[in-house]
């Protein structure tokens, strides 16, 4: 088993598992995945003027290559969607953020909503996190969790127009 010294040493000087864990945010004693889910809004925020055919294709990205990179890193520390494992927050939150209101209170409910849709896991999310294995068992369940985040905030934006 990794010790907590031992895994953060693996996460630090291993640049998949730096990935893996959110740049370290996943090495939070409490709570990494509230904490992994944090760059996610920053790299949203970085990207907002971009527009969204590029945020888009950027959220592809990041969900592409988080099947291989926590797939990966889960390998190489030997533990299948290790909590500290964040890449899957990271894209979640962005995706997520892609339908929140430009705004702190939608920024805030876009959070708290992803959140508990990754926590809750409503169904088919605990299944799929279950079933699948490997990189794309870890990121579905929250690819799935940031769509049902973005349907609740998308009927909320209806809901106040």
């Amino acid at each position: 088993m990794n010790s907590p010294d031992n895994l953060a040493r693996k996460v630090i000087t291993d640049p998949v598992n730096f990935l893996a864990f959110g740049f370290g945010t996943g090495l939070a004693p409490f709570a990494p995945g509230t904490f992994g889910s944090i760059p996610g809004v920053l790299l949203f925020w970085l990207t907002v003027s971009l527009g969204l055919y590029v945020q888009l294709a950027i959220a592809l990205v990041l969900a592409l290559a988080g099947v291989w990179i926590c797939g990966e890193s889960a390998r190489r520390i030997g533990v299948h969607d290790h909590g500290g494992i964040v890449w899957d927050e990271i894209t979640g939150m962005y995706i997520t953020l892609l339908i929140a209101p430009f705004t702190v209170t939608g920024w805030l409910l876009a959070f708290a909503l992803f959140r508990v849709m990754d926590i809750v896991k409503p169904w088919p999310i605990r299944d799929l996190d279950h079933r699948l294995g490997g990189g794309v068992g870890i990121m579905l369940d929250d690819l799935v969790a940031a769509l049902y985040a973005a349907v609740v905030l998308g009927l909320y934006r209806w809901l106040m127009i």
